[in-house]
């Protein structure tokens, strides 16, 4: 039996890396897949550089999404949730709000990138997009990762970061640009997973530095909350957990109710008022309410 951290993940198959430095190509026993980027792991070796997983270590975090009936690992044992947003193309608000409840359920950091800053009068209509996040708490940071990654090292120091982000907001050029030759290096491991075959879904765990690791995974286009129930969303939504249980209904759902704690503090301005359309917007799709 060998031990190692989960470094890919490509549907199915994983590359797992040993404390020396060896990978192992390694699938889990039975049909079904409970292993994600990030994992540690025991193995049997089979061969050379293959092996099947046996057991998955207890988890400080586990990173995932989710519908009715199936849930999808993204990433487990990260600190920090970093989400790629950029000043063109448009980026949606709603996907930003369901990874930042997801994040907050397991107790991560979270921050937003904003990428493609060198386009200067686009950037300011796009931090102002931002604004209900940074009155949450939430740092923003902005770059144009063409011209300068370097920005985001202090940010990324220390931790384990998941980066997500829609396809086209510029995630894999800060991934190349923050580690040279990442793109080839995730090409090889496709190769060797898959022997050249199409791979749907894939994981990349990169070593910034002996303290601090980035996990980088496909774009998204929907992330699903169907894990959590609704006191858990509304927990998700950092500014509302002060005023929850101060509505003048003990089960108050806060989308028309009377007294509503939270749609008083969003009239004050004391919460955003597009974090609660947001929060309604979300329940209503998770719930169907």
């Amino acid at each position: 039996m060998l031990a190692g951290q989960v470094i890919a993940a490509y549907g199915r198959h994983y590359l797992v890396e040993t404390a020396d430095g060896r990978q192992y190509a390694c699938f889990p026993r039975g049909k079904k897949s409970a292993v994600a980027c990030g994992d540690r792991v025991t193995f049997a070796q089979t061969a050379d550089q293959q092996g099947v997983i046996e057991t998955v270590a207890a988890r400080s975090s586990l990173f995932s999404r989710s519908a009715a009936h199936r849930q999808k690992l993204i990433a487990a044992n990260v600190s920090q949730l970093a989400i790629v947003v950029a000043v063109e193309p448009s980026f949606s608000e709603e996907l930003i709000n369901r990874c930042l409840v997801a994040a907050e359920s397991q107790n991560m950091r979270a921050l937003i990138l904003l990428n493609k800053c060198d386009l200067k009068q686009a950037a300011a209509a796009a931090l102002a997009r931002l604004a209900p996040y940074r009155q949450a708490g939430y740092g923003v940071i902005q770059l144009s990762a063409l011209e300068d990654a370097e920005v985001l090292r202090p940010a990324l120091a220390r931790q384990s970061t998941v980066l997500v982000g829609q396809s086209g907001m510029g995630k894999s050029t800060i991934i190349n640009a923050l580690l040279p030759g990442a793109c080839v290096a995730t090409r090889e491991i496709s190769l060797f997973l898959a022997s050249g075959r199409h791979t749907t879904t894939q994981a990349r765990l990169h070593r910034l530095d002996a303290d601090s690791t980035l996990i980088d995974c496909p774009g998204l286009q929907e992330f699903g909350l169907h894990h959590l129930s609704p006191p858990d969303i509304e927990d998700g939504f950092v500014e509302f957990r002060d005023l929850l249980g101060t509505c003048r209904f003990q089960n108050c759902r806060h989308l028309s109710e009377p007294d509503c704690a939270l749609s008083k503090a969003a009239a004050e301005g004391r919460i955003h008022p597009r974090r609660l359309d947001m929060f309604r917007r979300i329940i209503r799709a998770e719930t169907g309410r």
